[in-house]
């Protein structure tokens, strides 16, 4: 039976069909329309980068990110366990090698600190992921890469309209990339984007992005035929879904304050619990300005977090754990390694629970808070 109160409802803003209609009217369906090229300018001048690449997802934007960065058997990624799968499958599929290492206590990214110890002779890109639109710490990172000569590669997939010290996220590395999946802020169903940071790299993203062809060098007259010139892939997605994408593009802030309402209302009615040891809330440094795309709260353990599940359902409220550490599954086992104690990584995995967050929740965020505090005010308190 359909949850009252899901754990996630996409949201749309009201012009999404008009620009269809009026993408289908254009008679180009196809990658790189008018909407297209609407949503990849808005995108660069919102991050403020060289050029941004419309995607078929994230993880297109990520695998994207691999070929650029010119990984291969031998070669050696940094990334945290406690993401998903994309962010590791991305590198593996060229060969190379996820290192996973642990995450910090406090905002559950990459722990900085631990970047060091992991780092070998065939390092070639640390890829931070800004859990819950919360930035990394990415002075320390960027300095690090710089200081070793290594990539950084931003999984911005839940970072789109956050900033970390004033820059947005996925806008700091070499490259980043974002998603409009229906569970993000901003949608399109399924989408994503590669941000450029300069433009030394637009010409072989473009090449990349076309099948490896130079086919966007000969659309504006630069050649005169395309041909095939590197390895590549069909990243495109269609004009239609950069239609829907331009509407929710349009109205983004508004999306993004709707979202921090909600987020600073569940902070508020739960701060007693956190304050009588029974869970905790999400830590936000000072320096970050997050996004409200999450709100979650971590729990005693394992079984308490299953029991909380178990009686929100039954009231008809969807409330979700996250992810499994990649190093625990039998992927990441074969695929990758890890380096160090990754203590904070299991601990989180355990104990996280994610509590609905969406636009349109308004009506109901009161009945799902007085929920939580029922089940969770009979549990036992954080170790």
């Amino acid at each position: 039976m359909p949850l009252r109160i899901p754990f996630n409802r996409p949201y749309t803003v009201g012009t999404e069909l008009r620009y269809i209609e009026e993408a289908i009217s254009a008679g180009h369906l196809s990658g790189d329309g008018g909407f297209t090229a609407r949503c990849s300018r808005r995108l660069a001048e919102m991050h403020g980068v060289a050029r941004a690449l419309l995607t078929h997802s994230c993880t297109s934007a990520l695998e994207m990110a691999a070929l650029l960065a010119d990984v291969g058997p031998g070669d050696e990624i940094i990334m945290p366990s406690y993401t998903f799968v994309s962010t590791a499958n991305a590198f593996v599929l060229r060969g190379a090698t996820p290192v996973f290492v642990d995450i910090r206590a406090d905002t559950l990214n990459i722990d900085e600190s631990r970047l060091e110890a992991a780092i070998s002779p065939r390092t070639r890109a640390i890829v931070p992921v800004h859990y819950a639109g919360v930035g990394c710490e990415m002075d320390s990172i960027m300095r690090l890469a710089t200081a070793r000569g290594l990539l950084v590669i931003e999984d911005a997939a839940q970072g789109v309209c956050a900033t970390y010290r004033g820059r947005p996220l996925g806008a700091i590395g070499d490259l980043g990339a974002l998603s409009f999946h229906e569970t993000k802020n901003v949608l399109s169903g399924e989408g994503g984007a590669l941000l450029l940071r300069d433009e030394t790299r637009i010409t072989r993203a473009e090449i990349v992005r076309e099948k490896g062809t130079n086919r966007s060098a000969f659309f504006r007259g630069q050649v005169d035929k395309y041909t095939w010139v590197d390895l590549g892939s069909s990243f495109l997605p269609s004009d239609i879904i950069a239609a829907f994408l331009w509407a929710q593009l349009e109205r983004a802030d508004e999306l993004t304050a709707k979202r921090l309402a909600l987020w600073h209302r569940y902070h508020e009615m739960l701060a007693d619990l956190e304050s009588a040891g029974v869970l905790r809330r999400p830590v936000v440094p000072e320096h970050c300005v997050h996004n409200a795309h999450m709100y979650y709260i971590i729990l005693a353990d394992l079984h308490q977090r299953q029991r909380v599940i178990r009686e929100l359902a039954a009231r008809g409220i969807g409330a979700v754990f996250h992810y499994v550490p990649l190093h625990s599954a039998p992927a990441g086992a074969r695929f990758g390694r890890a380096v160090g104690e990754l203590s904070n990584t299991t601990w989180a995995s355990e104990r996280l629970l994610r509590l609905p967050i969406w636009v349109g929740l308004e009506p109901h965020l009161d009945e799902v808070i007085d929920a939580v505090r029922a089940t969770v005010s009979r549990g036992r308190p954080l170790q």
